[in-house]
């Protein structure tokens, strides 16, 4: 195994981790709501910007990280209360739209604040690369990798363990038959939206001290999330995360081996493929119809 392709593979598996946790963001919201909310991507710009700005207040690095997680699932709430509730009962197509329009206020909103420039972030611990075979990884890779593997664990707990989680699933498969039982859709809604912002504020924070951030890095990092998730098989968490690693590593792939002009462009060629031949993407998430 050459050293260009460990080195290729390592750098797919870092930003795939990063697009498996925007997928499983959209996957959580389209399994509560049946609403695609293209907003993701804004929340994984947040958690990098939000987190260089508490940093350079003076705070401590994980006081800064809490902040920037906490305040994007707050803005994941007010979407969801002042934009998607008020718009109970409308078409998908409107609900998409409307997350559109969410997505713009707030980025150019963080535009204002965080102003047009790029954003760095030191590494959480050693800069000090590790060479395996050859290749370069760098220890922040290392983080990425632990901490998404630390989240998809605690995501299956909650899910399968928690008289919460398990309101979610029921919400998800029928909400009318949910609320007769007792469940409060609304606050299940709120909490989905509030964990899916949160889930792409963790992958904001963990890619920045990678490849900087600033105001408009979440327009394509959250297509590709969106992209992750439907090759993946939208709907399906397990499908997420397998879309994420996909996509981050044919990415990686075409870039070294074709050229890097075409990096933006591979997610989107896949996602044409991979549906041509599994319209349901690759884990055949269960189509429903909600009634």
């Amino acid at each position: 195994m050459s050293a260009q392709f460990l080195q290729l593979l390592f750098s797919g598996i870092t930003v795939g981790a990063t697009y498996a946790l925007a997928a499983l963001g959209f996957t959580l919201i389209y399994n509560a709501s049946n609403v695609i909310n293209f907003a993701q991507g804004e929340f994984i710009m947040l958690g990098g910007m939000l987190t260089v700005f508490f940093i350079h207040t003076g705070l401590p690095m994980p006081l800064a990280v809490a902040l920037a997680i906490v305040l994007p699932a707050g803005v994941g709430i007010l979407i969801e209360k002042l934009a998607i509730q008020p718009a109970k009962g409308a078409e998908v197509v409107a609900l998409i739209i409307i997350t559109i329009g969410a997505s713009l206020l707030i980025r150019g909103l963080a535009q204002v604040f965080f102003g047009k420039g790029s954003f760095g972030l030191e590494p959480f611990s050693s800069h000090a690369p590790i060479d395996i075979g050859g290749a370069v990884l760098l220890p922040q890779s290392l983080w990425v990798l632990a901490v998404t593997a630390l989240v998809v664990v605690m995501l299956w707990l909650f899910f399968s363990r928690t008289v919460m989680g398990k309101a979610i699933r029921a919400t998800s498969c029928n909400p009318l038959a949910a609320q007769l039982v007792g469940i409060d859709v609304h606050w299940v809604l709120l909490l989905s939206y509030a964990l899916s912002a949160a889930l792409g504020a963790i992958g904001g924070i963990l890619l920045t001290p990678l490849t900087m951030t600033s105001y408009d890095v979440g327009i394509m990092l959250g297509l590709k999330g969106f992209v992750a998730a439907v090759v993946g098989g939208l709907g399906s968490g397990l499908g997420a995360v397998l879309g994420g690693l996909l996509v981050g590593i044919i990415e990686a792939m075409s870039a070294g081996y074709l050229s890097s002009a075409y990096k933006d462009a591979v997610p989107f060629v896949l996602i044409f493929i991979i549906l041509f031949f599994l319209p349901r993407g690759l884990m055949g998430a269960k189509a429903t119809e909600r009634v």
